[in-house]
């Protein structure tokens, strides 16, 4: 038995809603953006093992059928990470308990990714609300530019990483600046996640790999490469996997900050980040909820619908990102023996939210609702309940239970509506009011 576009049982029907691109957005050309040109599809049901047996309990998901499923995203889309041999090394750079007029206590913490000084570093940047009571559940996820671009803070400390070039941001000749100091602050609502008693905890991408063809040769995978070899083989991790890896070590010094609720962790991601917060989820079972914020192909978005960015287009221009046995699928998205629907999956039965935007039809909103739909019966295992709808709600509506999704106003971008939207779901499933952090 398959998930398929016509079954209506517990393989769920693929469910459309038509959404039309607005008249400014212009999305690259030779891709599908209409619904009526979705091909057909079958989806791989998680709910029957390799083996042909029916999952009917979450007992059996979890010693079965998770295990089969998180090998096979290992072996044919992210790539199997080599097994870390050495405790976790850190070092507090910085406290300061008056951070931001008062408001936060601030920390920086360098974290070594390798059991060599000279190898890859994270600082990771994490700021405490004063006055909530400690220790306080936290939010965690990756920037783009660095940890000084979320905030105006001049204590914030700025990488030496290598970085894309951007005059907005301040970054030339592939290095940041002071200039680029709080330039993405607006994706960050540092005083909302702390006036509602969330710790903040960020770390910059680019310190675990520079995000280019070549930049592995300088990041963590390269003092992974087995005797002999000059590259990573097929089956070994793309860079989303060794960002993910890197977000499991930060998971680690969490653990150790008394400050911190390591049973009420966040992990939220923002595109090509969005679709690291899914596999470093699904990794790693000690993110207490997980979040896709247009995370698109290879994230949230069902690679059979071909809608918007497809496996080749993301192969291509992002060689990097993927293991190389991912490139098999190009063009040919239904050999492959998993979807994302079954990424979701993998996350249950923590609560997990995805998020599209009206005017990122690159990113396939309406492929990141049914992924999130067909994750339902995995969650139904567990007792829990799920979107609670069958259509792509309209827009600036978020809907959802244990499974959240909304659909907002805008572009591909994280707003305040995103962050109000996953500072409510962490509160309802952490158990929290929202007075707690008064």
């Amino acid at each position: 038995m398959r998930f398929s576009t016509k079954f209506t049982a517990m393989a769920l029907p693929c469910l459309m809603s038509v959404a039309v691109p607005h008249t400014s957005f212009a999305p690259p050309k030779g891709y599908n953006y209409d619904e009526a040109n979705v091909p057909e599809y079958a989806l791989p049901n998680p709910l029957v093992a390799e083996d042909g047996t029916q999952i009917k309990s979450a007992r059996a998901w979890q010693s079965k059928r998770r295990p089969e499923i998180l090998s096979l995203f290992q072996k044919h889309v992210y790539g199997a990470v080599p097994p870390r041999k050495t405790a976790l090394k850190y070092e507090v750079l910085e406290v300061d308990p008056k951070a931001l007029s008062g408001k936060a206590t601030r920390k920086q913490i360098r974290i070594n990714l390798t059991k060599h000084k000279w190898g890859p570093q994270v600082t990771l940047l994490i700021y405490l609300p004063n006055t909530a009571k400690k220790p306080a559940p936290a939010f965690i996820g990756y920037n783009f530019y660095g940890n000084h671009t979320i905030h105006a803070d001049p204590g914030i400390l700025v990488h030496g990483s290598w970085s894309r070039n951007s005059k907005d941001m301040g970054v030339v000749n592939n290095r940041a600046s002071e200039k680029g100091r709080g330039s993405r602050s607006s994706r960050w609502a540092t005083d909302m996640i702390l006036d509602q008693g969330y710790a903040l905890a960020t770390m910059y991408y680019g310190d675990v790999e520079p995000d280019h063809k070549e930049g592995w040769k300088s990041s963590l995978r390269s003092y992974h490469l087995k005797p002999g070899h000059v590259e990573p083989e097929a089956h070994e991790w793309g860079a989303i996997a060794a960002w993910s890896y890197a977000l499991s070590r930060a998971m680690d010094y969490l653990e150790r900050d008394r400050d911190i609720n390591q049973k009420q962790v966040a992990l939220m991601g923002h595109s090509r980040l969005g679709k690291t917060s899914l596999w470093g989820g699904a990794s790693d079972k000690r993110f207490g909820v997980v979040i896709s914020n247009n995370s698109g192909c290879g994230g949230a978005a069902l690679s059979r619908r071909a809608f918007g960015e497809t496996v080749k287009r993301i192969n291509t221009s992002f060689p990097h990102w993927f293991n190389d046995n991912f490139n098999r699928y190009n063009d040919n998205e239904g050999a492959c023996p998993v979807d994302q629907h079954m990424l979701i999956a993998l996350i249950a039965p923590r609560p997990v939210y995805v998020a599209s935007a009206e005017l990122d039809q690159w990113a396939d909103p309406n492929g990141e609702f049914l992924s999130a739909k067909h994750a339902e019966p995995i969650y139904a295992l567990f007792g829990h309940k799920g979107l609670g709808t069958d259509r792509q709600p309209g827009l600036d509506q978020p809907v959802g239970d244990r499974i959240g999704y909304h659909y907002r106003t805008g572009k591909h971008d994280v707003k305040p509506f995103d962050w109000r939207q996953y500072l409510d779901f962490a509160d309802r499933h952490f158990g929290r009011s929202k007075s707690a952090g008064k």
